[in-house]
């Protein structure tokens, strides 16, 4: 299979760094998330209740940082790209994640995660 579900530049605000100064503050992370995703049924049902309801995936998403406060972005991806294949039964996905600002001479950095297999 090589459908997919996608949703790109998720802003979510979170607790994430290592620095002391870090820890006190909320910072801006970019979300990038491709989900492998069968979307031939929805498409012939034309049903929500049979896609991967990317609403719910970036809700799920925010929710989920304003619980986890990692140090990495290692640590985010991971963590995050478990989740959602637990939660949504997806069996391949790419997260990307991106702090903005973290480099002053880049415009973001981040971390780019495969997990799972392709169908």
């Amino acid at each position: 299979m090589t459908d997919t579900v996608l949703i790109e530049g998720l802003a979510v605000e979170t607790v994430i760094g290592v620095y002391d100064w870090e820890r006190d503050v909320q910072q801006r992370l970019l979300i990038d998330l491709e989900l492998a995703w069968d979307v031939r049924v929805p498409a012939a049902s034309d049903k929500v209740a049979d896609a991967l309801d990317y609403g719910s995936v970036s809700q799920h998403v925010i929710e989920y940082f304003s619980n986890q406060q990692p140090q990495l972005l290692e640590t985010a991806a991971e963590s995050l790209a478990a989740d959602l294949q637990a939660r949504f039964g997806v069996a391949w996905l790419k997260v990307v994640i991106r702090k903005p600002g973290a480099v002053p001479q880049a415009q973001s950095v981040g971390v780019s995660i495969e997990r799972g297999q392709r169908e």
